[in-house]
């Protein structure tokens, strides 16, 4: 536990003492304030239409707050992880192999499981940073209107469920190649498959729709931004860290028995 500590602490300093964690966290923030406008803008001015045109209300059948403005938003903000997850974790493995410290990593009395776990540990750490910095925006939905709480905080946890799926998926490919770029390209390359895979379901066949479907992000993230918290798409994201993982601890494995 002391080692898993001190490699989660050693990897919170290495994204401050660089620009990496300000960069990529003031990006996605901006990005999601600009949304958060647009989408709040859009809401007040269809409102006061309605307001001053009562027959534009049959064009609006649902006008409220979480249907215009809530659940889209954390639909911008998978989309935003999305792009941003992958420029934190490509320097996970990749930097320790090209500097060649990943030999005296794995020569320390540590457990593959251990480093693991820390460098994940802290990825997540600037993750939680990132996702709390967008709570203001959820505090001026709740003054201004009355959106369903039960959605913003089931939203919230599908967001941290994916993004925690996001820098595993991230981590594992930056163990298996030295070059950052290539890690952060590998990465998001591969979470793009899973986050699209759900739209090809439909021109699929029945048995394999519904596997192409299941194993997608989107329709999992959709029941969370329902408010609903389903056991289902909870088990869905812990196997797929949990394989991530797995797979991570195979390829630190056979480094260590190619030496």
């Amino acid at each position: 536990m002391r080692n898993f500590y001190l490699i989660f602490l050693k990897e919170l300093r290495s994204y401050f003492n660089s620009p990496i964690a300000f960069v990529v966290i003031t990006i996605f923030l901006v990005l999601s304030g600009y949304f958060f406008y647009n989408l709040f803008a859009t809401f007040s001015t269809v409102s006061f239409q309605v307001m001053t045109q009562p027959m534009l209300a049959r064009q609006y059948n649902q006008l409220n707050i979480t249907e215009m403005v809530v659940r889209p938003l954390f639909s911008n903000l998978s989309l935003f992880m999305l792009i941003m997850l992958p420029m934190l974790t490509m320097r996970m493995f990749s930097e320790e192999k090209k500097s060649g410290t990943i030999e005296l990593l794995l020569t320390y009395p540590v457990k593959d499981s251990e480093v693991i776990l820390g460098k994940f540990a802290g990825c997540m750490g600037i993750f939680t940073i990132m996702i709390l910095l967008t709570v203001p925006c959820f505090i001026l939905i709740g003054i201004f209107g009355e959106p369903e709480m039960g959605v913003i905080v089931s939203g919230y946890v599908g967001l941290f469920l994916m993004g925690a799926a996001f820098i595993s998926l991230g981590i594992f490919a930056s163990s298996i190649t030295e070059n950052q770029i290539v890690a952060a390209v590998l990465s998001f390359g591969s979470l793009l498959i899973f986050f699209m895979m759900g739209y090809s379901a439909g021109f699929a066949g029945e048995s394999v729709g519904s596997i192409l479907k299941y194993l997608s992000f989107m329709p999992h993230l959709y029941n969370f931004a329902k408010g609903v918290l389903d056991t289902e798409d909870i088990m869905y994201y812990f196997l797929f860290i949990l394989f991530c993982i797995f797979l991570n601890m195979r390829t630190l494995e056979s480094k260590r028995w190619r030496g």
